[in-house]
């Protein structure tokens, strides 16, 4: 996994079409598009894409994009 390519299906997620502005170190839950319909649709991909689930209470403990990736990497 690349951080373009997760950046990318990330923004696909929440339907963001300009995401050029988000990379490793945003806060995804700042971002206008957050919600729990986000959150759902971003566990979904993260499922299907990287074949990786993420515990709710893991979850709870990332912040930026970067720490997402970073879990999903450890795993």
């Amino acid at each position: 996994m690349t951080t373009p390519e997760f950046v990318k299906h990330f923004a696909e997620a929440l339907e963001i079409e300009d995401y050029s502005n988000l990379d490793t170190t945003t806060r995804f839950r700042t971002l206008e598009e957050w919600d729990s319909l986000a959150y759902l649709s971003v566990i979904a991909m993260i499922d299907e894409e990287y074949d990786c689930q993420i515990e709710t209470a893991d979850f709870k403990k990332l912040d930026t994009i970067g720490d997402i990736i970073n879990h999903i990497s450890s795993k």
